[in-house]
């Protein structure tokens, strides 16, 4: 049974469609990114999702829970965290987890200092939440939709505002608590770079529709990689690389010839060139990035 399950999710305002018809699942363990450009309809999937507005049509399961019929029982298995944590500034941070602790029914003191540790805020848990940085009073928002240990956690562009070291610090608490809560994470972002480290698979959205769910890992590596090999006979180069591959492009940069092959084929064509009296000085392997991939995969098209 699937973590989370959605069937034609749709929001409509009036004539315009926000979000068109969306259908896919997640399993526990996993971190799915909700990938898209602003207005791609990534915040009101997430709010249908957690009953923060209605739905047009389409139905939403949690641990097999329908939401239309069980609401109660579905979201007491999730945390959820839209746009910034709600957090009382005058008091401590743990009189924070304190005071949410007391809406769940099963929170010990054991829980609280479980998830103090998991978001790595040991030293600074008795201090108040106004003397907190954004990125600890990220961390401590964790704490709180963690207290009542959901299976299922929702964040909605979670490191808007950020400072590179606050990312890597959110990033790095995600992942373990991933690890070791078992818990599935779904993460709405714009930050490509940020999605390609953090998840599984990434579900792109534009205008509303899914393009399409794809593994990460799947979408960066490809069987074949663009190589340069930098040589100091660029245009004799071109000729011998162009009799050993009829067909492929081959495109000169400056000293630098960029071809797309199969990383196998890299000695074979180094020694090619070598024996061709083609000093080659370096070689050089281009890895395909998510935004690469997101870009063949949209058409440019991100508006």
């Amino acid at each position: 049974m699937s973590l989370l399950r959605i069937s034609n999710l749709t929001k409509k305002i009036g004539n315009k469609t926000i979000v068109d018809h969306l259908s896919f699942e997640m399993d526990k363990g996993e971190i799915l990114g909700l990938l898209g450009p602003n207005g791609a309809g990534k915040t009101s999937t997430i709010r249908m999702i957690v009953g923060l507005v209605s739905k047009t049509e389409g139905k939403v399961f949690i641990n097999g829970k329908d939401t239309s019929l069980h609401f109660e029982k579905a979201m007491k298995q999730v945390g959820v965290i839209v746009e910034n944590p709600d957090l009382y500034k005058y008091l401590s941070g743990y009189d924070n987890l304190v005071h949410f602790s007391r809406m769940h029914s099963n929170v010990t003191r054991k829980r609280i200092s479980e998830v103090v540790c998991l978001v790595g805020l040991e030293h600074s848990i008795n201090d108040k939440v106004s003397t907190y940085s954004l990125g600890m009073k990220q961390r401590l928002g964790l704490a709180v939709v963690l207290l009542h240990k959901p299976s299922l956690l929702i964040l909605d562009e979670p490191t808007n505002g950020l400072d590179p070291a606050g990312i890597r610090e959110l990033r790095e608490h995600l992942l373990s608590i991933v690890k070791n809560e078992g818990v599935g994470v779904m993460i709405s972002s714009h930050l490509m770079s940020e999605m390609e480290m953090m998840c599984d698979r990434v579900a792109i959205l534009t205008k509303g529709k899914l393009i399409g769910i794809h593994n990460v890992t799947d979408m960066v590596e490809d069987e074949c990689s663009e190589v340069g090999f930098e040589v100091d006979r660029p245009d004799y180069a071109i000729q011998v690389l162009q009799s050993l591959m009829s067909g492929k492009a081959i495109i000169m940069d400056r000293k630098q010839i960029k071809v797309r092959i199969p990383k196998e084929r890299i000695p074979e064509i180094s020694k090619k060139l070598m024996d061709a009296g083609i000093n080659v000085y370096n070689v050089q392997t281009v890895k395909k990035t998510l935004e690469d991939k997101f870009i063949e995969i949209t058409g440019g098209n991100i508006q």
